[in-house]
Formats: structure tokens, C-alpha cells, sequence
């Protein structure tokens, strides 16, 4: 059932996208009384699912069978069509190619514009219905959980990331955004009260780009629910408890007792996972802090899975240990609310776009087809993560059409904008082998898409 919402929701969300780029296309093309062949969702190679001629309309309108986006065929103009008969009869008045440069460039553009105005919609919309909420980095008191990657770079449990290159972050879930974005070569944290520089070895940004759970949040191990099917039901466990330290006896009388603990704090959840993940089937006794007990401090045996766990539910919910920032918005004020953060999204998406052409990044390996971005939909319907998606997916197919790649928007837009400034028409033959070139780049970029995708499903 989860594969079936994840395809449906990519379905949905691309096939918005789609009409809403190929409908900026259509409307400046259609405002300068330029000739609109087709307008299909999908490619209706060989034949269409549905196609439909209004009555006096020189449009036809039709949904394909390929699902890999659809297009708005305007007459006279080179496109992936890549119709040759067209092109060399003489130019009719309606065509494309008869209209002034400064008509072509708002016809070619229409899709990244639509596509952005889509996005800012989008991004209101969810202000006004939802409003904003984030943790402050400066809020995340227990400070960051690392793994064992960050504790190789230099970082450590409980360190509190103030700045990258001197640059201070604001929200905690963009700290490893930022740090890939800025490509940072240092790091400033506070531990145990002092400050401490930390230097980014760039040799580390390839795995550092493959690691999501680098920086997570440094949740205190607070029990929120033994179940009666855990090994430790029984044990003596508490809602509430905080674990300080777990010693696992030594195996015999010769051998001395391991201890985890640190001073001055309780244990994380993710130290206590990585501690019990290598010592399955053992027992331990943990050290354990109730409040609410005048004993205060409690010492209960408990036993390690086989599987390596603990068989404890523990405290998730990020407002009981960190305070929420949460912004309300009317309608008025969320859509220049909407507007920022289109705008923060386009600029954060083109230093992430800049990463695939910086070779020692290795960032081209993160490039994914339609099978990546149905993984980052939720497995259940959640109308909220939908749009947030929908909206990225958006801003992500405008900045990729911009960009000045013969075959694609940016390509003809670059054609268009040499013409204003010179005078001269770039030939028709050099416009065809360009948009020929451009296509071969464009299925060598699917081919390594899908390539990526394959091999993460075969690791």
C-alpha cells in the first residue's frame, strides 16, 4: 500500500508541475498570438491516451502514455519535436520564429516563471493554512548527536554548533545543509563550557553529502512507554526515567566491568542504541535518574535483545526538550512570507545545483530519476508533506530549465537574449545541431539518474 501512495503522490505532483510549465509556455505564446499545435501531459509517442480538438481551435490537447512530463509544441519554433519539415518552409505570421526577440524570450521563459509563481502559491498557501514552526539551532540545548563520520571530522555528542566559516545558523535541521552549501572548511562549537575551532577537511564533503543523520538532534534516553511484549517489562522501568550511565558486567572474574557515561549529563538515545547494538544478549544495569522518586537515583538490571535492543519506547516529542518557534499567518502576510521562502529555496537549490558540477564533491552521485523523488514522499498521505514536496519539486524544474543547456528553456532563452543584444538571429542549422547536442546531454544526465537510483536499490 505504501509503494501505491508514493507512486500516486509522484504521479500527482509531477503532472502539476508539468501543466503548470508547459501552461506558462502556452499563455505568453497564446498572449502574442503565436500558434499552439499541441498541449499534452505526457508523451504521446506513437499514439495518445486521450486527445481532444475544441471546435475553431488550432490547439489540440491530449494526455500520452509515457509519463516522463509532457510539452507544448509551438509552431515554428525548435524544440524536442525537432520538426525539420517545419523549419524549412518559409516563416508564417503566427509562427514562433516570425515574432520579435523580446516576444520569443517571455514565450521561452513562461515555463521557469510559471513554475515559480506555482511554488510562491504553494509555499503562501501553507503559511496561511499551517504557519511555520522550527527548532532554533541556539534552542537545541542538549546540542548535536553525531555519528561516527562527524566524530572523525572533529565533532563530538552534546557539541553546540555556533557557526560554519564564521557564518551563525538559525534553524538546527539546516546545519548539514549549510555546511554542504558553503563547502565550510571550519566549524566553531561550544563543549563542556569552552569554545572550540574544528577544521573541515574538504576531503570529507563526498561522505559527508551521503550522510543525512551527521547532525541529529541530542535526545536525552527518557523512557515514554515500556511494552508489556519487551524483555525489560518487568524490569522496573518508568515513564520518565533518564538514563545516566549502562555497565555491562565483565564476562568473567578476571575481566573488569564497561561503563557508559559522561559527566555532567544523562545518556542520548542514539549513544545508549549504539552501546546495546554491540552487546546483544547481555545484561546491564542502568543508572538511572526519577525525579519524581525520593530515592532519586535508581540502579535496574535490564537485558539486551538478541537483536540488540533494549525493548524501550522512548520520549520523541522535540517540544518536551527544546522550545518550537512557531510563526501564524493571515492571508496578506503569508503571501510575502511565501515569497521568501521561494526565494531562500531557489538560492539554497542553486549552490546544491553548483555541488554536481564540482567534481571532488562527488555531489553527482546524489543525482536522482523519478525513482529518488518518489523515496522522498511519505509512505502515508499527508497533505501537508505533499505540497511542501510539490513546491521544492517546482522551484527545482524552474532553476533546471534555466540553466543555459541547449534543449533545454535556458538554452533558447540564452539564443534569444544574444539576438537583443546583437541584432543577429543565431542560424537556424547552428539552433538545430545545439538542440540535437542538447538532447544527447539530457539522456546521458537520465541515464546517470537512473544509473544512481539503481545501484543505492542494489547496495
Amino acid at each position: 500500500m505504501a509503494i501505491i501512495i508514493k507512486i500516486v503522490q509522484v504521479i500527482l505532483a509531477l503532472s502539476l508541475l508539468v501543466l503548470v510549465h508547459e501552461f506558462g509556455h502556452f499563455f505568453f505564446a497564446r498572449l502574442f498570438k503565436i500558434k499552439v499545435e499541441k498541449f499534452y501531459l505526457f508523451f504521446d509517442a506513437g499514439f495518445a491516451l486521450f486527445k481532444w480538438k475544441p471546435k475553431n481551435s488550432d490547439t489540440e490537447y491530449g494526455i500520452g502514455w509515457l509519463p516522463l512530463g509532457g510539452y507544448c509544441k509551438i509552431a515554428g519554433m525548435i524544440d524536442e519535436s525537432m520538426d525539420k519539415q517545419q523549419m524549412k518552409a518559409e516563416p508564417k505570421p503566427w509562427e514562433f520564429r516570425s515574432h520579435p526577440a523580446w516576444q520569443r524570450f517571455f514565450v521561452l521563459f513562461g515555463g521557469v516563471f510559471f513554475n515559480v509563481i506555482l511554488a510562491i502559491i504553494i509555499y503562501s498557501g501553507m503559511m496561511a493554512t499551517w504557519g511555520e514552526q522550527y527548532i532554533k539551532n541556539a534552542d537545541v540545548t542538549t546540542g548535536i548527536s553525531t555519528n561516527s563520520l562527524g566524530r572523525e571530522i572533529g565533532f563530538r555528542n552534546a557539541d553546540k554548533i555556533v557557526s560554519f566559516d564564521g557564518k551563525p545558523i538559525e534553524k538546527f535541521d539546516e546545519l548539514r545543509i549549510q555546511l554542504i552549501q558553503e563547502q565550510a572548511k571550519s566549524a566553531v562549537v561550544e563543549r563542556q563550557g569552552s569554545t572550540v575551532d574544528i577544521e573541515i577537511n574538504p576531503v570529507y564533503m563526498p561522505d559527508i553529502l551521503e550522510s543525512a543523520d551527521l547532525f541529529d538532534y541530542g535526545i536525552p534516553f527518557v523512557v515514554a512507554q515500556v511494552p508489556d511484549s519487551s524483555l525489560n517489562f518487568a524490569a522496573g522501568l518508568r515513564a520518565g526515567d533518564e538514563i545516566y550511565s549502562i555497565t555491562l558486567p565483565a564476562a568473567d572474574s578476571t575481566g573488569k566491568d564497561s561503563t557508559l557515561a559522561v559527566a555532567g549529563r544523562g545518556l542520548m538515545f542514539s549513544e545508549v542504541r549504539e552501546f546495546v547494538s554491540q552487546h546483544p544478549g547481555r545484561s546491564v544495569v542502568a543508572t538511572v535518574k526519577r525525579d519524581s522518586d525520593t530515592l532519586g537515583i535508581q540502579q535496574i538490571p535490564l537485558v539486551i535483545s538478541p537483536e540488540g535492543y533494549l525493548g524501550v519506547v522512548i520520549e520523541g516529542d522535540l517540544s518536551k526538550f527544546y522550545n518550537i518557534t512557531s510563526h501564524k499567518y493571515s492571508l496578506l502576510k503569508a503571501i510575502p512570507a511565501g515569497i521568501k521562502k521561494a526565494g531562500e529555496q531557489i538560492s539554497n537549490y542553486w549552490k546544491q545545483l553548483k555541488l554536481i558540477f564540482t567534481p571532488k564533491t562527488k555531489a553527482y552521485k546524489s543525482v536522482g530519476s523519478f525513482i529518488a523523488i518518489g523515496q522522498i514522499f511519505p509512505d502515508v498521505w499527508n497533505w501537508r508533506a505533499f505540497w511542501s514536496i510539490t513546491a521544492f519539486l517546482s522551484i527545482m524544474l524552474a532553476v533546471l530549465n534555466i540553466l543555459p543547456i541547449p534543449a533545454l528553456d535556458g538554452g533558447h532563452i540564452l539564443f534569444t537574449l544574444y539576438e537583443i543584444v546583437t541584432g543577429r538571429k543565431p542560424n537556424e542549422k547552428f539552433l538545430i545541431a545545439a538542440q540535437t547536442v542538447g538532447m544527447i546531454l539530457l539522456i546521458a544526465l537520465m541515464i546517470l539518474a537512473f544509473g544512481n537510483d539503481i545501484f543505492r536499490l542494489l547496495k
